[in-house]
């Protein structure tokens, strides 16, 4: 049988794979307002998985996250009670939606 690769110090350990796509979904609003449709939101299993993902929020995972501004605040955000409640709004989702096309001007003013 064969063994796992030994991974040295200066190799940080990769993201697990069956993770990294759900991880990689939560910068969408519209997949959250899509998890509280489907009221998984509500569910404690499903909390806790949530609650179990803020490793990705910490290096080395850090650096897989393709859109790491929107990604870790809507992990944070999930991890509140009323968010996941008021998810479900399309208010909130375009309120998002708009937070996010927003970031990028204010950073490019903040650089002038």
């Amino acid at each position: 049988m064969a063994t796992a690769p030994q991974q040295t110090p200066s190799q940080p350990p990769a993201p697990p794979a069956d993770n990294e796509p759900f991880v990689q979904s939560l910068a969408n609003p519209y997949y959250l307002n899509h998890l509280a449709s489907q009221k998984l939101l509500t569910r404690p299993e499903f909390v806790a998985y949530l609650a179990y993902l803020q490793y990705w929020t910490r290096p080395p995972y850090l650096k897989y996250i393709m859109y790491p501004g929107p990604t870790l605040k809507h992990l944070e955000l999930l991890q509140q009670e009323q968010f996941r409640q008021d998810i479900i709004s399309p208010d909130l989702v375009s309120r998002l939606i708009e937070d996010g096309m927003k970031a990028p001007v204010e950073w490019h003013r903040s650089e002038a």
